[in-house]
């Protein structure tokens, strides 16, 4: 046979090389749009697979269980079938056994003259080109929008879930510590189940170059020592190794002698107590004071069943599944809120959508999506440039404006501003406009000058400096100096300004 191990091995390894050389060569390539990008990296993502496949089986045929590629090494060395000839040295061994070989691949190829060398070079490249098969709901656009309407039913539907606007639910569905912990049921987590379900599909088929099982490696880890120091959202209670423990008794019986010591606490404490620790909270409150006495000498595992509340029976069977669950639970919903992060934008464009599609009637939506598909294809169409030989302004519709349009708003004119940066204004009416601009007060105020009608047509900084500088010398001639100008009055009824007032004073003669 002419494909040995060590072949197929060899060959393996340029078709891993290959591929990521075609990976390089893809992650290069600009897109022109976001559906190309998508189709881009569901591709290298397809390569990666291709990978991964071919280098599990490298790991298997180096790990050689059955001992094959060693045998065929050996072969090679001349340590097989022809070592035990007699009269022959190391090298002839060798050589016999390349001569062997050889003669097997002209006999494979005399049975087999169709069998030639296959080029995969070709098989490679058509991945490079292949449109990969990806489904979206209607709803979901493309990957734009959640589609949410499902697990909005059985939110609504469900004992822990309440009536709301599905706008309001898709903000707020990744929200799980707002939940009551006692609604936290089978029904709860198998709802958190579904919800996680449909967001790992939904990243892997808009976001396929996502390394799920890291990311959720990294979860589990962290999450493991939050549970045990009572840290998670939402389960905040301090753990043990198994969960949350149970909350500290509100009664230390340490305190008491006797049960008529006891019977003098208040009856809900004794409630409280009683059902803290899983035992009977019922009766009077003598026969209370007495069942949590028993506790006082005896340990609550060798307490008799009677004692018990009905289902509470505090066994470490009991308990360990219970703070199992619990912490099941805990565990989906850090991953939900972690796969929500990084869904963030796209939860944030759904709720918009669900809060603009009531407002719409029905052939606006169809309007809507037809839109919504033309402007996929005019971008998978961009090497087809608009004809605009005058180079005139865009208009709101991305086509030039008409020319009369251009001459009557005057926009072959060209006004440069100095105080904005050299930045340039087409057209008079853009010009007048800018001086009451953030881009022009910001200038103004860099230069200490108020932005007043005074400068306005004003563009050079020199100009608005020499201006600045006469306004201010007109305003200290008519300018009120209140030194010279304010009146003061003695006791005599002398007038003075304030300047000689204050001089007269501080000597003494006022």
């Amino acid at each position: 046979m002419s494909s040995t191990l060590l072949e197929v091995t060899r060959g393996a390894h340029e078709d891993v090389e290959r591929l990521e050389r075609l990976i390089a060569r893809e992650m290069q390539r600009e897109p022109e749009n976001g559906r190309d990008r998508l189709y881009q990296s569901h591709r290298v993502r397809h390569m990666i697979d291709l990978i991964i496949d071919t280098s599990g089986k490298l790991v298997e045929t180096y790990e050689d269980k059955d001992n094959a590629r060693k045998d065929e090494i050996a072969a090679l060395g001349g340590q097989g079938e022809f070592s035990s000839k007699k009269g022959m040295h190391g090298e002839d061994k060798v050589l016999t056994a390349f001569f062997e070989r050889l003669k097997e691949i002209r006999e494979y190829h005399k049975r087999n003259p169709s069998a030639r060398v296959v080029d995969t070079s070709d098989a490679f490249e058509e991945l490079l080109k292949e449109e990969p098969a990806i489904e979206f709901s209607g709803e979901e656009a493309f990957g734009r929008y959640l589609d949410l309407h499902e697990l909005y039913n059985e939110f609504i539907n469900s004992k822990f879930g309440s009536q709301m606007e599905y706008s309001t639910y898709v903000g707020t569905f990744s929200e799980t510590d707002k939940i009551p912990r006692n609604l936290k049921s089978k029904q709860y987590k198998e709802y958190i189940e579904h919800v996680l379900e449909y967001l790992i599909s939904f990243l892997m088929r808009t976001q396929p170059l996502q390394d799920l099982e890291k990311i959720f490696a990294k979860v589990e880890a962290d999450f493991e020592e939050s549970w045990v120091n009572g840290e998670v959202p939402g389960w905040d209670n301090k753990g043990t190794e198994n969960g949350p423990s149970m909350p500290e008794p509100v009664i230390d019986l340490d305190y008491y002698s006797t049960v008529e010591e006891l019977m003098e606490v208040a009856p809900e404490k004794l409630k409280e107590a009683l059902a803290a620790r899983g035992l009977k909270s019922g009766g009077t409150v003598q026969q209370r004071a007495e069942r949590l006495f028993l506790l006082k000498h005896t340990p609550l595992e060798k307490l008799d069943k009677k004692h018990f509340a009905k289902g509470t029976r505090n066994s470490d069977q009991n308990g360990t599944e219970q703070n199992s669950f619990k912490e099941e639970i805990a565990l989906l919903e850090v991953k939900l809120r972690r796969l929500c992060e990084l869904l963030k934008e796209v939860i944030v464009q759904t709720k918009e959508n669900a809060e603009k599609k009531p407002t719409l009637t029905y052939e606006e939506m169809e309007a809507e999506r037809e839109e919504e598909v033309v402007q996929a294809d005019s971008e998978s169409d961009e090497e087809e440039k608009t004809y605009n030989p005058l180079n005139l302004p865009m208009g709101w519709d991305g086509k030039p404006i008409p020319y009369w349009l251009y001459k009557l708003h005057g926009l072959g004119q060209k006004f440069d501003c100095e105080i904005c940066g050299n930045y340039s204004y087409w057209g008079r009416r853009a010009f007048e406009r800018h001086f009451k601009e953030s881009r022009h007060q910001h200038g103004m105020r860099c230069l200490g000058i108020p932005n007043t009608k005074f400068f306005n047509e004003i563009t050079s900084i020199q100009e608005a400096r020499d201006l600045w500088e006469k306004i201010q010398e007109k305003q200290g001639v008519n300018k009120w100096r209140p030194d010279l100008e304010e009146e003061y009055e003695d006791r005599e009824g002398n007038i003075y300004n304030k300047k000689t007032f204050t001089d007269l004073q501080r000597q003494g003669l006022i």
